[in-house]
């Protein structure tokens, strides 16, 4: 896998890279491959590979960061953990909310124990707030273009409140109804993101275009949203 055109920002302590979806950021307990086995050709000159800091869905796409060395990702860790990084999704869901805007506020716990990092709402579980707005509709209302912006950072936290709210992401295999034959992949990308990562610094900022799989309900959602050549809109910044 070729991961220098899909390179978003790029500085002396992180990257930021566009993940394709349907690809597994890690290997899991039964193998195969992984995002992280093609860390080693964003190495631009430092002795090690780039690692993870944080995480994304295997069907989700968009912004994944990495830190460089050891001290970046320490650094990333603490601003992630501390609710810091300002993170935007980008979501077609099946159905339509009655309102334009709003915040759900439920708090999540897991399925059971056999379902690994399946959630559920549930009221003794962590709290988790998801802010929304309507960027877009159906003509038939059956779905509609969402911005979520998480505030707190659960697992699998936008599908399932989604879920929740009765308007599930579209092609969502597990909350939604992407089991059915000929569903579509899951309709969720992580558009943007914003990283305070030096307090003497403006934050880093960017941007993952929206993914080709998605482009025909955004459409029927009456979006346009952007889709430039990935290369166009790198930033590269090599201040250490």
């Amino acid at each position: 896998m070729d991961l220098l055109p899909r390179l978003l920002h790029r500085d002396g302590l992180m990257l930021v890279i566009d993940k394709p979806a349907g690809v597994p950021v890690h290997r899991g307990p039964k193998g195969g491959p992984s995002l992280e086995d093609a860390f080693d050709q964003l190495r631009f000159g430092l002795p090690r590979a780039p690692a993870l800091a944080h995480r994304l869905d295997k069907d989700t796409s968009g912004c994944l960061v990495l830190g460089r060395h050891r001290k970046a990702l320490e650094r990333l860790g603490k601003l992630f953990k501390s609710g810091r990084v300002s993170k935007t999704y980008w979501a077609v869901v099946e159905g339509a909310p009655e309102g334009e805007a709003g915040e759900i506020d439920l708090a999540l716990g897991r399925l059971d124990a056999t379902r690994g990092w399946w959630m559920q709402p549930d009221p003794m579980g962590l709290p988790s707030r998801t802010g929304w707005r309507v960027l877009g509709r159906s003509p038939d209302a059956a779905l509609a273009f969402i911005e979520f912006t998480p505030h707190t950072g659960r697992t699998h936290q936008i599908r399932v409140h989604a879920q929740a709210m009765g308007w599930p992401i579209l092609g969502d295999p597990i909350y939604g109804y992407g089991k059915r034959e000929g569903a579509p992949p899951l309709h969720l990308h992580a558009r943007a993101i914003v990283i305070p990562m030096q307090d003497s610094k403006e934050p880093v900022r960017a941007e993952a275009p929206a993914p080709k799989h998605m482009s025909e309900a955004l459409a029927v959602c009456g979006a346009a949203p952007d889709l430039p050549n990935l290369a166009e809109t790198i930033t590269i910044a090599e201040s250490i």
